[in-house]
């Protein structure tokens, strides 16, 4: 019976040009690849899933897999009415993920129609000085109109990136940046179901404005999975007992404690790729620090889980600063009084902020131009409360196997009977708690 598996065995990866363009058009959707080694034994590896994101397609070209970035102006949304003027790669930020394998040769265009110059750093990874893409120092500058190749043999595995070291500060501010993952070339045990890819940023997109602000050194106001906020991130979904692997990348300027409930994860890799199986470590927060990688690993098990940074103003959006603290503030009758001279005016946070983003939700409250809720996103009890660097990880028993189905939300958790926390009173001075203080 001839399947994929059978015909990869039959051509061995990385056959003739023509086939292997053939052969490699006709897996783009597929989940799970079957590579040859040079001794002819399959070994599995997954194709790996960039939630919001896209991954780039390749040509075959005298064995040499060849890429093609364009680094450009685009138009990004961070969630649904907002969008900005940014900078990347072929249209997106973050931009395409790219794909290879261990032992690969692979050659990537560059093509730049920015306004300056710019260059591409391959982050983490060993190549030959001239290809390590500091621009005036190991290069020219690419000029705007201009085309430069890299070329080198990926002589790692791991998670890895990709981002411009000319006048850094302004086009990574801008969005310029991508995921660069290598498969091992002779798999891994245990074997991943599901493998996905997150790169985190942030944003300084001043409410009101249309392009942010590179400038900004601290008081970002959006912090994004690949470029969205919640809750526009695209939900992590997985099969009950499937093992999932979540990379992620940290282009931002901020360090973030990404935490998981359900589960106690294993850090099992980085930027030099899986570790030692000695060196795994089980956590439930893994600091990822700025310019670093982290994998992590672990058991799916039933149910709608946050996944999240815990810097707790990292899971908001449109964030103010230096603005007075009106926790505990009798406003009463400012409404009134400040809507004659600015009319639309309502008086929040005197309870605290979640008020804000249910009356944005509702309708009551119209924000400024292209900016979003400070929380937002309804889920099946009510509004979530959360936004920016936060989305949900869906395991559900009957989601299909293999790897497949990713991209088929499931819809909202169902708790057993017995499971779900539930309202027992709702007087506030119910039963006869112990109180600091008071015999």
């Amino acid at each position: 019976m001839i399947n994929r598996r059978n015909l990869l065995n039959l051509i061995g990866w990385g056959g003739g040009a023509a086939l292997a363009a053939t052969t490699t058009r006709s897996l783009a959707a597929a989940d799970r690849d079957v590579m040859t080694t040079t001794v002819g034994t399959p070994q599995p590896w997954t194709r790996t899933v960039t939630p919001n994101g896209w991954t780039l397609p390749h040509r075959m070209k005298d064995g040499v897999k060849e890429f093609h970035l364009v680094a450009e102006e685009v138009a990004h949304e961070f969630a649904p009415g907002c969008t900005a003027k940014c900078w990347g790669y072929n249209g997106s930020t973050p931009g395409p993920t790219i794909e290879a394998v261990e032992g690969d040769r692979v050659r990537i265009y560059v093509t730049n129609r920015l306004p300056e110059a710019t260059s591409v750093h391959w982050h983490g990874m060993i190549l030959p000085s001239g290809m390590d893409g500091v621009g005036g120092l190991s290069q020219p500058h690419i000029a705007p109109g201009e085309t430069y190749a890299y070329e080198f043999t990926l002589r790692q595995h791991g998670t890895h990136l990709y981002h411009p070291h000319a006048d850094e500060m302004v086009q990574m501010g801008l969005g310029m940046m991508g995921l660069f993952i290598i498969h091992p070339k002779d798999g891994e045990e245990p074997r991943i179901d599901r493998d996905y890819a997150l790169l985190l940023h942030n944003w300084a997109l001043h409410p009101g404005t249309s392009r942010p602000d590179p400038s900004v050194m601290q008081e970002f106001d959006l912090w994004t999975f690949n470029g969205k906020v919640y809750p526009a991130t695209a939900p992590l979904l997985a099969r009950t007992g499937e093992r999932v692997r979540i990379r992620i990348g940290n282009l931002s300027m901020w360090n973030h404690p990404i935490h998981l409930h359900g589960v106690v994860y294993e850090v099992t890799g980085s930027d030099g790729g899986r570790w030692p199986r000695a060196q795994w470590r089980r956590e439930v927060t893994e600091i990822v620090g700025v310019g670093q990688c982290r994998d992590i690993e672990f058991t799916a098990v039933p149910g709608d889980w946050a996944f999240h940074c815990h810097m707790s103003h990292h899971t908001m959006n449109a964030m103010g600063h230096g603005i007075p603290n009106p926790i505990g503030v009798d406003q009463s009758g400012i409404e009134d009084r400040i809507g004659d001279l600015l009319p639309g005016y309502m008086a929040m946070g005197e309870n605290g902020m979640a008020e804000h983003g249910e009356h944005v939700a509702m309708g009551m409250l119209q924000g400024p131009p292209n900016t979003l809720p400070m929380m937002g996103g309804e889920g099946p009890f009510g509004s979530v409360g959360m936004g920016g660097m936060f989305t949900v990880l869906k395991v559900r028993d009957e989601l299909p196997a293999d790897g497949r189905g990713h991209d088929q939300d499931p819809g909202w958790y169902r708790n057993p009977p017995g499971t779900q926390a539930r309202r027992v009173s709702d007087d506030p001075d119910f039963g006869q708690p112990f109180r600091h203080g008071k015999a």
